[in-house]
């Protein structure tokens, strides 16, 4: 069975649990996007440069939407649904391998909302729809040793550290880096 790309890339998903929905980033969000992106801390222990221009981020909002049009990626903004539709981080899913059946997903929150345990329900929420509409078969996550919350967000939601990649790739802003491989199989997900 091949990952049912479509499920993705027909229309732009909309997934929801009883507190959050994972929807489209509009232009409307600029200003909470712009409060992700240009704090360093944030992006610490990722691969992402912070940008402290509005532009610049106002320009990236768009690339997120040719990025999915492209059906490279995919960018869902995480919402509150009792908060006044607040964009409280962003997640994604990208580089579907459809050999293999394979996706990566990664995740990022504002910091004001970390500790809440929005990552853990986010990853969910994906890793649910990622099984059961898109059939992949292995989703799995880079992260740097250091980065110790999101492993646990990913150990919470059932993934199993595979191992380290050692000196295995070009961070921008980090230069070359060590990483951890963290990955759930479906058969993982179903017991």
């Amino acid at each position: 069975m091949n990952i049912e790309v479509e499920a993705v890339f027909k229309q732009f998903p909309i997934l929801h649990s009883d507190a959050f929905v994972l929807k489209k980033i509009e232009f409307d969000h600029l200003d909470e996007v712009f409060e992700i992106y240009s704090n360093d801390k944030v992006f610490e222990y990722c691969g992402i440069i912070p940008k402290h221009n509005i532009d610049t981020v106002k320009n990236m909002i768009g690339h997120f939407e040719r990025d999915y049009n492209k059906r490279a990626r995919v960018k869902w903004g995480i919402f509150a649904k009792h908060e006044n539709d607040r964009l409280l981080g962003i997640i994604e899913a990208f580089d579907f391998n459809q050999k293999v059946n394979m996706v990566t997903i990664g995740y990022f929150l504002a910091e004001s909302h970390w500790g809440r345990g929005i990552a853990t329900e986010a990853v969910k929420i994906l890793v649910d729809f990622l099984y059961k509409d898109v059939n992949v078969n292995r989703i799995q996550a880079e992260v740097m040793p250091l980065n110790d919350p999101s492993k646990k967000v990913l150990l919470k939601n059932g993934f199993i550290k595979e191992g380290m990649l050692r000196q295995a790739t070009v961070w921008s802003g980090k230069g070359i880096v060590d990483l951890e491989i963290y990955s759930i199989l479906k058969e993982d997900y179903v017991k």
